[in-house]
Order: structure tokens, then C-alpha cells, then sequence
């Protein structure tokens, strides 16, 4: 007897399923399916590179900074030059905007194609030192302008996101994405070097049970995030209290928050007024991600995704996840507000 039956033979692999939703897309062509093909391409291998940094001695700083006032680690480095590289070669895009970039990158004519990809290539860097998780994201829009490519074309809000998604280098590589038909999460199976589809259309719970936050900078917050994170803590509805967990990594503590359900917190304060996470490749591609999850992202006054970008490097206060927890959230800021 064959022992055919213990293996799955009808695997889907993240390539088969982009190509199967593309087909299904009204008007859709493979430019889109070969873009997310490049970009899956510098993803394993910055996850090859972050399994043996250690080895490979690319842990440390690299001795600059960039454009967004962080210190360069040299894994970062190398995984922003993996990602222009792979899209700069995919005849798929025409504009690049990477955190580590100060201004946009233009492709070349005869390698152009209509997409602009927004993206962070190694989110949560300062945990590099320390084995931490950390990740890549990414936001990919469709150019909507004639002529030569300009920065403009990059500031769209984030409801015109064609496709986003995060990779995330923890115990295994996974990649979350949406086409914006729901989310689904892939996993890389090293022994095929493919992306498997583990978990189809997935939705976080409309109420967690918990907050993540750094407490660390509470002396700057303003009262209404100091009240609410208290509510979490010493609830006076008889309800038990929240657990805490903060990894500093945005892409462990959204996933985790997707996972499991609850709140992710990095609101404005004194010191950073107008938030420290950047809209286009941090906030607009993960709050597509918690919308098509079922959750909700907000900057405290307006829904992220509508927020209209005025610079490349922009940065807004972010709050996503559960869709009750930040509606939760919003009544202790209208509260503070009258």
C-alpha cells in the first residue's frame, strides 16, 4: 500500500495562489503575480541571512544612520539592497520608497513596470543583537499618473493599496498577505524553499485580552492613553485585567495581536508628537493587513487609510487590532477631547 495518502500532493504554494486570485481579479495581469514572485525571492533570502548573521557577522551597527533617525545595522543594509534589487529586476515597478532611502528610487525605463512599492526591509533592527523576531513589510500600489515617475506617485493613501503584506523571521519564516479578498498567512517550508499556504482567510478576534504598549515612555503620554492603559489594568467593570506584552518588534507584536486578538498601541507623546512609525511603509501597508482581518486601525482621530501622505518619511500615531478594543480606545480619547 502507498504511503501517498500521508503526504499533501495538492499543495498551495503562495505563487499558485496569487496566480489563482489573479485570475479570478477582473482585468488582472501577471505583472502583479512576477512583482510578489521578486519580492518572495528577497524575502528568503533576508531570512537566510538573518537565520546566520551570527555567522556571517552581520550583527552590529553599520556606522551610519538613516533617513528616519535609526541606527543602520548592517542586517538592514543588506536586506534594503536585496529588495531594490529583486523589484528593480522584476520589470513590475516604476517607483521604490524604502525606510532606508531618502528619497524615492526611480527604475529605469526600460525596466519599468505600473507598480510602486512602499516598504520597510527590516523592521524591528534593534532587535537584531538580542535574536528577537523581526521582519520585512510591505505596500504595493498601482502608479495612476502618465509620464516620468515622481514622488507624488508614491503619496497615495492607503485605500488605494492594490497589495500588502509582512514577513516575519521567527521560529519558522511566514509571510501574511492580502490581496484585499481577505488574509492568509504562508509559512516557508525549507525543504521545498516554497511559502505554503497554513492558514486561509484570517480574522482576529473582535475583543483580546491584550494590550501592547511601551509603558516605558508613560511620563510623556497624554491622559487619555495613561487612563485607558490603567482601564486595562485595574478594570472597574468587574472584568479581568489585560495581560501585557511588548515586543518592540512591530511586525512580532501585530502578528501576535492578529493572532490572539487585543490592542497594539504606539501612540503620539511629548516627545514624538506626531507618532513615530511611518505611514506609507509601516502603518498603511499593516493597517490594510488588520482591516482585511477583520480588526481596525486607527491614528486616534481618523481611520489610517485615509490619511492623505504629504511626505515620504511621514509618521502618525498608530493604534490597531481587535475592532471593540479600539473602539474602546477611541471613547478615552473622545472622552479627553470634550
Amino acid at each position: 500500500m502507498s504511503d501517498q495518502s500521508a503526504f499533501d500532493v495538492d499543495v498551495w504554494t503562495l505563487t499558485r495562489f496569487v496566480m489563482e486570485t489573479g485570475r479570478q481579479a477582473k482585468g488582472a495581469t501577471g505583472e502583479l503575480t512576477q512583482l510578489i514572485n521578486s519580492m518572495l525571492t528577497a524575502i528568503k533570502a533576508i531570512s537566510s541571512a538573518v537565520r546566520k548573521a551570527g555567522l556571517a557577522h552581520l550583527q552590529g551597527i553599520a556606522g551610519t544612520v538613516n533617513v528616519t533617525g535609526d541606527d543602520v545595522k548592517k542586517l538592514d543594509v543588506l536586506s534594503n539592497d536585496l529588495v531594490v534589487n529583486m523589484l528593480r529586476a522584476s520589470y513590475s515597478t516604476c517607483l521604490l520608497v524604502s525606510e532606508e532611502n531618502k528619497d524615492v528610487i526611480i527604475i529605469p525605463a526600460e525596466k519599468r513596470g505600473k507598480y510602486i512599492v512602499c516598504f520597510d526591509p527590516l523592521d524591528g533592527s534593534s532587535n537584531i543583537d538580542c535574536l528577537a523576531s523581526i521582519g520585512t513589510i510591505f505596500a504595493i500600489y498601482k502608479r495612476v499618473t502618465d509620464g516620468e515617475p515622481t514622488e507624488e506617485d508614491a503619496l497615495q493613501p492607503g485605500t488605494q493599496i492594490v497589495c500588502a503584506g509582512y514577513a516575519l523571521y521567527g521560529s519558522a519564516t511566514l509571510v501574511a498577505l492580502s490581496m484585499g479578498a481577505g488574509l492568509n498567512f504562508f509559512t516557508l517550508d525549507p525543504a521545498v524553499g516554497e511559502f505554503i499556504l497554513t492558514e486561509r482567510n484570517v480574522k482576529i478576534k473582535k475583543k483580546g485580552k491584550i494590550y501592547s504598549i511601551n509603558e516605558g515612555y508613560a511620563k510623556y503620554f497624554d491622559s487619555a492613553v495613561n487612563e485607558y492603559v490603567k482601564w486595562k489594568k485595574y478594570p472597574e467593570d468587574g472584568s479581568a485585567p489585560y495581560g501585557a506584552r511588548y515586543v518592540g518588534s512591530m511586525v512580532a507584536d501585530i502578528h501576535r495581536t492578529i493572532a490572539y486578538g487585543g490592542i497594539f498601541m504606539y501612540p503620539a507623546n511629548e516627545k514624538s508628537p506626531k507618532g513615530k512609525l511611518r505611514l506609507l511603509y509601516e502603518c498603511n501597508p499593516i493597517a490594510f493587513i488588520i482591516e482585511q482581518a477583520g480588526g481596525a486601525a486607527t491614528t486616534g482621530t481618523e481611520r489610517v487609510l485615509a490619511v492623505k501622505p504629504e511626505a515620504l518619511h511621514q509618521r502618525v500615531p498608530f493604534v490597531a487590532g481587535s475592532p471593540d478594543d479600539v473602539e474602546e480606545y477611541l471613547s478615552f480619547v473622545k472622552k479627553h477631547q470634550k
